[in-house]
């Protein structure tokens, strides 16, 4: 039985270090994650040849999870690899993480999901995603008798780039509402909401039980430049709203009451996993017994902490653990 089920898209991460001229010279959207096909993900990695780069296994589910479960929260994860040397990593990776993954290599031509995220020197990450065979994610792949044991199940809302994967994710969550779970989902991206807004909405149907996003997700959900128009509009469809604001903190949403929680300084490196941090700290409060801006304070204090390190994670489970002695409220 997991506390939280998640399903996502199986990325390898590769953090590169850039200037801002790379980005204008290669023609890449700053601060935005950008889906690409597989020649121009080599045609990127050529560029970059000799650059130092860490390597992990990543997508915004997967770093969601791999909080939830280094905080000592049990965990399930869906995704789909092929039987290449990136998808061993991926699954070697999350195995060493603590993480019941729900998938096994597939014997495939094809090829495992890998994003290449560009940091510069604002802090600010720019992301080039080659799903691979992650975007073949469908409801054959899912364990619908572990998810049916979960307390939450949590989608990210990458996963509305893909049709099959969409449909996974309405499928969970109707599965989910059958035996109790609450569903969770992120927005994931601006540029998800601006593309793929029909299939986000299929996602999420007639309403989930939380939604995460940050404030440019939520105003393009809107179409507005109002906060509090936006949260108006996010919580007819979710009684449980977190809307994070940076280094300014985050609004937390219940029953149409809106709170804020302040943000904590931090000397920001790497923004890298923000939201991530902050979606599975929160959840960890969340069932530990945490109000949600009580939550939404935690979920502030570790994203701060995060963003004052290069990667998308943690180091190991002590550092996410450390998180929880340190914080004071």
């Amino acid at each position: 039985m997991y506390d939280v089920f998640g399903l996502g898209n199986a990325i390898v991460d590769t953090e590169l270090r850039v200037d801002e001229s790379f980005l204008s010279d290669q023609d890449i959207a700053k601060g935005h994650m950008t889906l690409v096909d597989t020649p121009r993900m080599h045609d990127l990695l050529e560029a970059l040849e000799g650059q130092p780069r860490v390597r992990s296994s990543g997508g915004s589910a997967a770093n969601t999870i791999v909080a939830l479960q280094s905080l000592g929260y049990s965990t399930g994860y869906g995704c789909k690899v092929a039987n290449d040397e990136t998808g061993r990593f991926f699954l070697e990776h999350m195995a060493e993480c603590g993480v019941d993954i729900n998938t096994s290599a597939a014997t495939t031509d094809n090829h495992s999901g890998q994003c290449l995220i560009l940091i510069t020197s604002d802090a600010e990450r720019t992301m080039n995603t080659d799903l691979g065979i992650s975007a073949a994610l469908s409801q054959s792949d899912i364990n619908f008798e572990r998810l049916a044991g979960a307390k939450y199940f949590y989608a990210e809302g990458y996963l509305s780039a893909s049709p099959d994967s969409a449909a996974a994710v309405r499928a969970c969550r109707d599965a989910g509402r059958e035996t109790g779970v609450a569903t969770a989902i992120s927005l994931s991206d601006p540029s998800m909401v601006e593309i793929f807004r029909d299939q986000l909405t299929d996602m999420m149907g007639n309403g989930v039980d939380l939604i995460f996003c940050n404030e440019e997700e939520a105003l393009t959900w809107a179409k507005t430049d109002r906060v509090d128009l936006a949260v108006a509009e996010l919580k007819d469809i979710s009684p449980e709203v977190y809307v994070t604001l940076g280094a300014r903190g985050s609004i937390a949403v219940t029953n149409g009451n809106a709170q804020e929680a302040g943000g904590y300084e931090a000397k920001a490196v790497d923004t890298t996993g923000a939201g991530d941090i902050y979606a599975g700290t929160c959840l960890a409060a969340r069932l530990s017994g945490a109000e949600p801006v009580a939550a939404a304070r935690f979920a502030n204090f570790c994203a701060a902490e995060l963003v004052s390190h290069y990667g998308a994670r943690l180091t190991n489970a002590d550092d996410y653990l450390a998180l929880k002695e340190k914080f004071t409220g």
